[in-house]
Formats: structure tokens, sequence, C-alpha cells
């Protein structure tokens, strides 16, 4: 096991002035504060190279050089200390891009903005930049909630095993989106079907793939809900097989859902409840792919945004926004069960949670 960076994504503040970063021991769980990696505004999410040499973050913004756009930011990596250096700034296309991710081929960054509700990409330059935007798709549609559906809000995007697609969760149309990538061309079309739907009013946010690809999981923010899908790698295209509560059936109170993460060994499933302020783990079934809970884990904090699981499957770092603060669970090989190390690290606002391995 070796050792890690962390990067965390943060709302800046008066106490947070973009990404921050730590170094994890995989051996030993600890955690070790290293400081601001780059200045940046409003850093909420991230996403890394897969050459391992570059950072790029949304910039969750809603004016961006005059323009009514969010931004999204790239950095290079210092590999020996984790540092980040500002390589440029582009314009998202939409006010308040929400989620990033770098495609597998390392060509292209695609990004979802919540605001107006739109999905595009952009050419990853030689010096791991950005170009202009290579797609850019305006989304419509509405749902049944009128304050929080009114109009399309792609939430998260990620991109399929193969390459072939990206998955959209629209938390305003309570509908998973599925574009066909053109990796060659850096272009977004809508599939056929261009969606999968989700129960009404249920608001989809985050997605994670089985590391098989047979299956898919959309965390659903507002019905505090967890949809299992199949996956049909050929089509791209999710089946639902079944819609779940996160929340224990005793629970009264008002939560919302966040991050949802697949662990590596493809057995267990952790989702995040804002309000509940817990991780659900679930169970998957090998065969059918369908959740059972587990157990509810206190994150010893307010609103756990967002949360990461190291690359060996050994622990999990929860980030919770509302009380400024990273918290450092064991995971258990075998029954997938958390167990807080005792570990708390205090940082203002955090909301991604990203691993990098530290050279």
């Amino acid at each position: 096991m070796g050792d890690y960076f962390v990067y965390i994504g943060t709302y800046t503040g008066p106490k947070s002035q973009g990404i921050y970063v730590y170094k994890f021991s995989a051996a030993t769980g600890k955690l070790t504060p290293l400081g601001l990696a780059g200045e940046s505004d409003r850093p909420s999410f991230l996403a890394i190279h897969p050459n391992h040499r570059y950072l790029y973050a949304v910039n969750e913004i809603n004016n961006y050089e005059g323009q009514k756009s969010g931004s999204v930011s790239s950095f290079s990596i210092d590999q020996k200390t984790g540092k980040l250096t500002l390589l440029n700034i582009v314009p998202s296309g939409d006010p308040t891009p929400a989620h990033l991710i770098v495609d597998h081929t390392g060509k292209y960054v695609l990004m979802a903005n919540y605001g107006i509700g739109s999905v595009a990409a952009f050419p990853i330059l030689a010096d791991g930049s950005l170009g202009k935007a290579t797609s850019f798709l305006p989304l419509t549609g509405h749902s049944i909630n009128p304050k929080r559906q009114q109009g399309p809000h792609a939430h998260s995007i990620y991109v399929s095993p193969d390459n072939r697609f990206a998955i959209s969760p629209d938390l305003g149309t309570d509908q998973v989106n599925i574009f066909r990538l053109d990796a060659t061309k850096g272009t977004l079309t809508p599939n056929q079907p261009p969606f999968a739907a989700v129960p009404a009013g249920s608001g989809p946010r985050h997605f994670a793939f089985a590391p098989n690809g047979k299956f898919g999981y959309a965390i659903e923010e507002m019905g505090s809900s967890l949809t299992a899908f199949s996956y049909d790698p050929a089509r791209g295209v999710l089946h639902p097989l079944e819609t779940i509560s996160t929340l224990p059936s005793d629970f009264k109170g008002s939560s919302t859902c966040a991050e949802v993460f697949v662990h590596p060994s493809g057995r267990f499933l952790y989702g995040s409840n804002r309000g509940h302020d817990s991780i659900t783990v679930f169970a998957l079934d090998p065969v059918k792919g369908t959740p059972t809970p587990i157990e509810y884990v206190p994150t010893e904090g307010k609103a756990p945004r967002g949360f990461g699981i190291d690359p060996t499957g050994s622990y999990l770092i929860a980030a919770n926004q509302d009380s400024d603060s990273l918290v450092v669970f064991r995971i258990d090989a075998k029954t997938g069960r958390l167990t807080p190390t005792g570990q708390k690290e205090d940082i203002y606002h955090p909301v991604c949670v990203m691993f990098e391995p530290a050279q």
C-alpha cells in the first residue's frame, strides 16, 4: 500500500482560498494536511487526468468575466509536493457548473452545468490546458416539483467503461441522460433511447458504475433514494431494476442525498445523506446487482456533501460541508462496514475528495 495525495475541492470564503491537499497513507490511514494546493474560485468538484499530471476543477460561479457562465480551471500537478500550478480557465457555457470528468483517453473534459441545464466537452491540449468547447448541448424538460424542477439541472457526468457513452443525472427532469461520446471529435449527442427515468420528484444527482460495468447506480437528492440499473454496454442503455431508500425506516426528519461510490471490490456501495448526516452502506448482489442496506453510519459532522474511497478500498474519507471537517473511516474488507479511525481534520466547506498516487 502506497501514499496518496488527497485533493479537496471547497466552497471558497473567509477560510478557504481554493483546492487543498493532504498526504494519505493507505497502510495506516493517517491523513496529513499539506495546505493550499492551488488558489481557485469555488472549485467544488475535481477530476484528475489519467496520466496523473493534470487536475481540473469546476468553478461553481454564475458570472465569469462578465458572462452569465461558470468556468473550469486546469492545473498541472507537482507529483512530488502535490502543489498545483494554474494552466488556464475557460467559460463553462452556463451558470453554476456542478461536476466534471476526464474521459478515459485523456483527450476531453466533460462537464455538467446545473444552472440552466447543459452538458459540454472541452479538448485537453498538449500542455494539459483546455481549449474551447467542442460540444455544448442545452437540455430541456421539467418534472413535478415546482420549486426545484421547473427546468433541467444537469448535476453530474460520467463516462462508460468503454468510453463510448456519457451518463448525466438531471435533477430537474428526473432523468439519467445518456449521450454518445465521440472521443475523436469530442462531441456529445443524445443516445437512443436518450435517458432512463427515475421516480418522479426524486431528483437524480450522482451516478456510479459497478467495476464490472454490468450495473449502474443513481443516487437521488430529493427522494433520499437509490436506483439500481442493469447496463447494456453495446447500446448504452440503462434498465431500472429497483429504487430503495437511503434512510432508516424510523427517520422522520429532512434529508437529501449527495454522493455515491461503489467499492473497488464491487461488493459494496456507499451513499451520503445530508440531514441524517450519515453514510449508508449497501451490500450489492454480485449476480443481480441489487443493493441491500447494511448500516447507516454517522459522519461525525453536518452535511456530508462528498466523500472518497481510497484506491485500495481500505478507507473512506467523508467531507462534512456544514461543519467544516474531514473524517476518516476504516472499511472492513469482508463486510463493507465503516469504523471511524478517530482522525478528523478541520477544513472550510469541503465538497469533493479526490485521491492521487504520490511519488
